[in-house]
């Protein structure tokens, strides 16, 4: 394990751990990180994104949580990260778009998945992004940074950290306009409650619109099906 000071973060770095969301947490009980912290592992050995979905976790690609004091929940923070992400790649020159709710995509290929969790008076932003590898999944295709461009985790990371305080620190209308102009789906069928609807954008507190026949409602989280 390693510990620096990176900018605003205090960087723990690991080999190899199970998942940098787990360590995050007990590092959080064991009060050893506190805001602005992450937890870095070169490889992790039960990886997972939402749902609990195994996140195969090579060397060589960006596992990085996030850690940020949190006294409540905020459905709008998911957006800014997905900002964060992008901007990441397009400094590298990748064009990526992003699908609702945590995925970041190239050439509609995903290559980086975001999982947000609360803990205690946190939120750890659970953030993988390939970068020399890309996993083999059933479920969709994948594709990595070093398909475009040479680079590695360090500096990655050192543009994550940028633009997430770029990010985390924008009002959100700014959020809603950027992370629209990105957005892979928009205008497409959802299932929502088992029923079709029409995914229409998201509002200013970050629920999602959706057009039921002749109505309109607003969806949080994981009651969307895209």
């Amino acid at each position: 394990m390693g510990c620096i000071k990176l900018a605003l973060y205090k960087v723990i770095s690991f080999d190899k751990i199970p998942s940098t969301q787990t360590t995050a947490q007990e590092l959080i009980a064991a009060r050893r990180v506190g805001d602005h912290s992450i937890v870095v592992a070169a490889a992790q050995s039960d990886g997972r994104g939402r749902f609990r979905r195994k996140w195969v976790s090579h060397h060589g690609n960006l596992y990085a949580s996030f850690i940020y004091a949190a006294p409540e929940r905020d459905a709008r923070l998911s957006y800014a990260v997905a900002l964060a992400v992008a901007d990441t790649l397009f400094s590298f020159g990748i064009t990526p778009t992003i699908k609702w709710p945590n995925d970041i995509l190239v050439d509609g290929k995903k290559i980086s998945g975001i999982l947000i969790e609360y803990y205690s008076r946190f939120v750890i932003v659970g953030i993988g992004i390939n970068i020399a590898t890309n996993p083999t999944v059933a479920e969709y295709k994948t594709t990595k940074m070093n398909k475009f461009v040479t680079t590695n985790e360090r500096d990655v990371l050192a543009r994550l950290m940028k633009y997430m305080d770029k990010w985390l620190r924008s009002d959100f209308a700014t959020v809603r306009e950027r992370w629209t102009a990105l957005a892979n789906g928009l205008h497409t069928t959802v299932k929502y409650r088992g029923a079709t609807a029409e995914l229409i954008g998201i509002n200013e507190n970050g629920a999602l619109v959706l057009r039921c026949g002749t109505r309109y409602v607003l969806a949080y989280g994981d009651e969307i099906v895209i």
